[in-house]
C-alpha cells in the first residue's frame, strides 16, 4: 500500500507580522497535485494543522477546502491527529460522521488504541497529549513526562497489535536528539518533553509531526515529514518536502521525497546598502522572497528598511553586522575597582564593553566636557 506523510501545516501562521495563508494555499495546491499523480491509498497529517487553538477564519476555510479536495473529490482517505498547536476539541468536531467518508481526525487519547485498517495496514492515530492527561486516563501516578506517557501508550497498543501486518504509528512528539528550529513551540522545560525513539520499535513506520525538518532525525523507520513551508529564518537551509511511502505486506517500504516549491522562498542576504540597491545585484535576485537582510555598513543610515523595500517588498528582518558583532563581544560588566576610577575612565570601560568602535581622542574630549558640564550643573543646584 502507498501513503503520503505530511505534517505541520500551521494554517494561520503569522511570520514577522505577515500572515502566510496565501503561501500555504500555493503549496497545498502543489500537495494536491502530488496526490493526483501518486494516487495513494491514504494521506497522513501528523498534527499541527493549525498554528493556534483558535485559528483565523481564513485558515479554517483553507483547511476545509483542502480536505474536501483530497477526501471527497479525489476520494483519498485522510488520517490526521491534533498537534500541540491545535485545539484537539475543535479539530475533532464532526469526527464521528467524517469516518463514513474515510476522514479520520483524532484529538482524543481514548480513540488511539483501536487501529484503522486500510488495504491490509493498521494505522494508530495518537494525538499530542500532555502527560497529566495520560496519567489521569490510565490512573498511573508514575507518569510524569512525555517519555513516560509515550511508553505507556505504546505498551497499551502492543497488547492487541497484529505483528503479521504492517503497523503505522502516527504521532506528534519531540524525539530525543531531533534537530529543532526557532518556529517550533517547546513542549516542556528541562528535557521532559522528549521521548525515546526506542518506544516506536513495534511499528513498521512511525509518521511524526512537530519538528520542521525532514532531516530532524535519521532512523530506518521513524521519520518527520517536516513542515510544508519555512516558518523562521532558522529554516532557510531546509528542503521542504512530503514523504511518499510504498509499503510491502511484511512492513518493509521504499521512501520517496517530493520537494515543495514555495511561491516566495525565505532567504538571507547580506551586503552594503548601496550594493543591495544596485541593479547589477538585485537583477539576479528573486526580489519578492521573504528576506532577512544583514547590512555591513558601519555608519549611520537613514531609513534603510524602506529603501530596501522599494526593491525587496518582503524584507521581514533587518540587522546590522556591527550590532551583531558588538552583541557577541559583550561581557559581564562588573563593578570591581569602580571606586578607583574617574567618571571618564568608567565611561571608557563601558564604551569598550558595549561597542567595537574606537574611543577616539575627539570622543574622549566631548565626553569629558559633558561630564564637566553635568558636575557644574549639580553644584549649582
Amino acid at each position: 500500500m502507498k501513503f503520503i506523510h505530511t505534517a505541520d501545516w500551521h494554517l494561520g501562521k503569522l511570520v514577522h507580522g505577515v500572515y502566510m495563508t496565501e503561501d500555504q494555499r500555493y503549496v497545498l495546491n502543489q500537495f494536491v497535485q502530488f496526490i493526483e499523480e501518486e494516487n495513494p491509498d491514504a494521506i497522513i497529517i501528523a498534527g499541527d494543522l493549525y498554528d493556534r487553538s483558535v485559528p483565523p477564519t481564513e485558515s479554517v476555510s483553507l483547511l476545509e477546502e483542502m480536505l474536501f479536495k483530497i477526501n471527497v473529490q479525489l476520494n483519498v482517505p485522510i488520517l490526521a491527529i491534533s498537534g500541540n498547536h491545535d485545539s484537539a476539541e475543535r479539530l475533532s468536531f464532526g469526527s464521528s460522521w467524517y469516518k463514513h467518508s474515510n476522514l479520520y481526525i483524532n484529538g482524543k487519547i481514548e480513540e488511539s488504541f483501536k487501529p484503522i485498517h486500510i488495504n491490509g495496514a493498521n494505522f494508530y492515530l495518537v494525538p499530542y497529549t500532555e502527560p497529566g492527561i495520560i496519567r489521569e486516563y490510565f490512573q498511573d501516578q508514575s507518569i510524569s513526562s512525555h517519555d513516560d506517557a509515550m511508553k505507556r501508550i505504546v505498551s497499551e497498543i502492543e497488547e492487541c497489535i497484529n505483528p503479521n501486518e504492517p503497523n503505522i504509528f502516527v504521532g506528534h512528539a519531540f524525539v530525543l536528539g531531533g534537530k529543532t528550529s526557532d518556529s517550533e513551540r517547546t513542549l516542556s522545560v528541562g528535557g521532559s518533553g522528549c521521548v525515546s525513539i526506542d518506544h516506536f520499535s513495534p511499528f513498521s513506520y512511525t509518521a511524526l509531526g512537530h519538528l520542521h525538518s525532514p532531516d530532524a532525525i535519521k532512523h530506518d523507520s521513524v521519520r518527520y515529514s517536516g513542515s510544508l513551508l519555512k516558518y523562521s529564518f532558522s529554516e532557510v537551509n531546509h528542503k521542504k518536502s512530503v514523504s511518499i511511502i510504498d509499503m510491502n505486506q511484511d512492513g518493509s517500504y521504499v521512501l520517496q521525497e517530493k520537494t515543495i516549491n514555495p511561491q516566495k522562498d525565505m532567504r538571507e542576504i547580506s551586503g552594503y546598502l548601496e550594493e543591495l540597491l544596485d541593479v547589477s545585484f538585485y537583477q539576479h535576485q528573486k526580489v519578492d522572497d521573504y528576506l532577512k537582510v544583514t547590512l555591513l555598513n558601519e555608519g549611520a543610515l537613514i531609513d534603510p528598511i524602506n529603501k530596501l523595500r522599494q526593491i525587496y517588498p518582503n524584507v521581514m528582518h533587518l540587522e546590522r553586522r556591527i550590532e551583531l558583532y558588538d552583541l557577541k563581544n559583550k561581557h559581564s560588566f562588573t563593578n570591581s575597582g569602580f571606586e578607583k576610577k574617574s567618571e571618564l575612565e568608567l565611561f571608557n570601560d563601558f564604551y569598550q564593553e558595549m561597542t567595537t568602535s574606537e574611543f577616539s581622542e575627539e570622543k574622549r574630549r566631548l565626553m569629558a566636557q559633558m561630564i564637566d558640564d553635568v558636575k557644574k550643573g549639580m553644584v549649582l543646584v
